[in-house]
């Protein structure tokens, strides 16, 4: 052979060799686009599978865009993971100061927290050293620098009440008539004064006052002690006084008092109810009689029942410190006390009507 027949048969030999290697590239390329893998047989046993070298490509090959195994072709059911190689598996697992996990499917997205962080209880314990202050809210300001807001029971205050005072006629005679009271003190112990009279004909036909100390000792109940001073219609009497008022139950305005002056002893007793009809219109009733233990012919007063008056007053407040009214009143004395009164030629009944003002302040 000659030398150019001899690189003739060398230049097809590589030719032809070129060809083959492009052949197996190309196949090799298509196979790594429709994602299949090169043959490898699945169909045997998957015990001690390392699946820390599963999936990743040979160096050549992930050049290539090979890979060396379709997972959706495995046959899971003939696997023994109790013989896998999880691949590191102490670096995989969670800390053990990790939190567990509350919830099924909750992603392992806590391992990742810094675990040096320490959740405290969300109420209780001590405030935080730059915590506020509870009692600066008020930025300084107190009590006494709020005129009018102070809850102070030992407040002293007072009040002027002109509960009646009326003109009344009726049975042939007219008159006037007041019932007035005033107070000072605190919630606790007050100085009272009251004052009660009649004026029949331009003349005093009684008068009592008294002068009393007042001490609560329950809600809405005080006790009275102090003295009584009577004077007009006879002779003038004085008397020790010791008594209790208040609220009874369903709102009846109650006053119960007792006297006592050189051996004979009276009481006096008084109930009285607001029936609103409006805000500003008021019905009030009232029942009122006094007693005595002995007769005083000086007074005319008998033993037993001495009087008892009823009567009823309709008011208008114009304003809860003005209120004109009007309304009708009826006493009737009993006992020796009428015995008296028919020796000196007066009625031992009465029907009046009346109208006057309330006023307090």
């Amino acid at each position: 052979m000659s030398k150019t027949d001899a690189a003739v048969a060398l230049l097809v030999l590589g030719m032809s060799a070129g060809t083959a290697v492009s052949a197996q590239v190309t196949e090799q390329a298509k196979q790594g686009e429709t994602g299949q893998a090169p043959s490898t047989s699945h169909s045997g046993s998957m015990e001690g599978m390392d699946h820390s070298q599963m999936g990743q490509p040979k160096t050549d090959q992930s050049k290539k865009g090979q890979s060396t195994m379709d997972h959706s072709q495995m046959d899971h059911s003939q696997m023994d993971h109790s013989q896998m190689n999880h691949a590191n598996g102490e670096q995989m697992r969670a800390p053990e100061s990790s939190p567990k996990q509350g919830k099924a499917g909750q992603g392992n997205g806590m391992a990742g927290m810094d675990q040096g962080m320490k959740m405290g209880p969300m109420q209780g314990g001590s405030p935080p050293p730059d915590a506020r202050d509870p009692n600066a809210y008020a930025e300084g300001t107190t009590f006494a620098d709020l005129p009018g807001n102070e809850m102070n029971d030992e407040m002293r205050f007072g009040r002027i009440l002109l509960d009646n005072f009326e003109y009344a006629k009726g049975d042939g005679e007219h008159g006037q008539n007041l019932d007035g009271e005033a107070w000072y003190g605190n919630d606790y112990n007050k100085a009272w004064f009251k004052a009660e009279g009649e004026r029949r004909d331009g003349h005093l036909q009684s008068l009592r006052t008294e002068a009393l100390w007042d001490h609560t000792f329950a809600t809405f109940w005080s006790t009275q002690l102090g003295v009584r001073h009577d004077t007009g219609g006879g002779d003038s009497r004085n008397w020790l006084a010791f008594g209790v008022r208040g609220l009874a139950p369903y709102w009846f305005d109650t006053e119960a008092t007792a006297y006592w002056t050189g051996g004979r002893l009276g009481a006096r007793f008084k109930v009285r109810y607001e029936l609103l009809f409006t805000q500003r219109l008021i019905l009030e009733p009232e029942v009122e009689g006094n007693l005595y233990s002995g007769s005083d012919p000086a007074r005319g007063l008998g033993s037993g029942l001495s009087d008892l008056g009823l009567s009823l007053r309709l008011r208008y407040e114009i304003r809860r410190q003005f209120a004109p009214y009007i309304g009708v009143t009826w006493a009737h004395n009993y006992g020796g006390t009428a015995d008296y009164a028919r020796a000196r030629g007066e009625r031992n009944k009465s029907t009046q009507i009346v109208a006057g003002v309330r006023i307090w302040y």
